[in-house]
């Protein structure tokens, strides 16, 4: 009696680049937040709680942010980009 060949089960979708510009971003935001926190960290320390220091805090991170978002955008791309190289990035390893 010979046995019918047996199936594979279909491969899994591997979403390789949805999953590295979802690490893209958030790199994106946590090297911009690291960018801008020294400039909120001076308004939280100059002012009273209120709407004024709100007000500071978004011009202060407006203003710090200037010039620093192409910045934490290429430090975000080489992350990942040296991450999936090395293999670290769970998600990205083939």
């Amino acid at each position: 009696m010979s046995r019918s060949p047996r199936r594979r089960a279909p491969a899994l979708p591997r979403p390789f680049f949805t999953l590295a510009l979802v690490y893209v971003f958030g790199f994106f935001f946590l090297y911009l937040l690291v960018l801008v926190a020294p400039a909120l960290l001076e308004v939280m320390r100059s002012m009273p709680p209120g709407p004024e220091q709100q007000q500071a805090a978004e011009r202060a991170a407006h203003a710090a942010a200037q010039g620093r978002v192409t910045l934490a955008l290429l430090l975000s791309l080489l992350t990942v980009a040296l991450g999936v190289w090395s293999r670290k990035l769970p998600g990205l390893r083939p």
